[in-house]
């Protein structure tokens, strides 16, 4: 039942970072993407910090670090993906980062002794094509960009994997507080040294901040760091892969936008991809005890 709820939890939270695509994408139109990340995360401090401090425990100087870690990890997947964009389609960074869900096994059993379990496999057998069609339509012309994109995939795997790692052992609330903490320097730093104001008031983003703040950053980053207590990073990357079908979804509900044949495929290998995952495993050992 835990893991139901989990699964259940990490599949919303895919759903709100889906939705807020296109709320994101038409926020970062008006201002500089560094300026929105910073006045984003800086509110979410402002909602979670409270929380911290009504629960009335400490922040112990291993949170602060694995926090900060973290946040390093989770700003270089925005940074380098804002810059992959100037270079490269959109639809080539949407397969490439999504390329996190082989990454997340292959650098968890490399560097961290994780085990996959075979259903696993198989789900990420058919999510990366998936990610491909959907993403893609089928074709994909590579250049510089899409190095920088490869990379952003790689600092979403490792704050995958450290997330699961570092939730065990600390305080959720305070760990994804200084995550956010750092996040929201380190795009604070960005901004303005791009002479950027980043205490401009922009008021025709100020929905779209409240959204992501709450539903995308505060909320999702909480499910997350606490669901990765019981789900393994390689099955939550699987989950995420869910989240350009909503994504998809959500701008046909909104703006209109639809899919080809080959879109429909790659969300209906994902959905497969994600199913199989949760097939029981030969394995006598649950994938979920080696990493979770």
């Amino acid at each position: 039942m835990m893991k139901f709820l989990a699964i259940a939890a990490l599949v919303l939270t895919t759903l709100f970072w889906g939705v807020t695509f296109t709320i994101v994408k038409d926020a970062v139109a008006r201002v500089d993407v560094f300026v929105f990340l910073a006045q984003r995360f800086v509110l979410a401090c402002a909602v979670i910090l409270p929380l911290c401090l009504a629960r009335r425990r400490p922040l112990k100087g291993q949170a602060l670090r694995h926090g900060a870690v973290l946040g390093a990890f989770l700003f270089g997947s925005y940074a380098f993906q804002t810059m992959a964009l100037r270079y490269t389609t959109a639809s080539n960074t949407g397969f490439l980062t999504g390329l996190s869900v082989v990454l997340v096994p292959v650098i968890g059993a490399r560097f961290f002794s994780h085990t996959i379990s075979p259903t696993v496999k198989w789900g990420v057998s058919l999510a990366v094509p998936g990610l491909f069609l959907l993403c893609t339509n089928g074709a994909l012309n590579l250049n510089v960009g899409d190095l920088l994109a490869a990379i952003c995939a790689v600092c979403i795997s490792l704050h995958l994997i450290l997330t699961g790692s570092f939730a065990r052992d600390n305080d959720v609330f305070w760990l994804t507080a200084v995550q956010f903490g750092t996040v929201a320097l380190m795009s604070l730093g960005v901004a303005t040294a791009s002479g950027n104001p980043v205490l401009a008031w922009h008021p025709d983003i100020l929905w779209a901040l409240v959204i992501c703040a709450l539903f995308a950053t505060v909320f999702a980053f909480l499910v997350q760091t606490f669901m990765q207590r019981v789900i393994s990073p390689a099955h939550t990357a699987l989950i995420f892969c869910m989240e350009p079908v909503f994504a998809a979804l959500y701008a046909y509900g909104a703006a209109g936008e639809r899919l080809g044949p080959y879109g429909y495929l790659g969300a209906l290998l994902i959905l497969g991809g994600m199913i199989v995952s949760e097939l029981p495993s030969a394995s006598s050992s649950p994938e979920a005890s080696s990493t979770a």
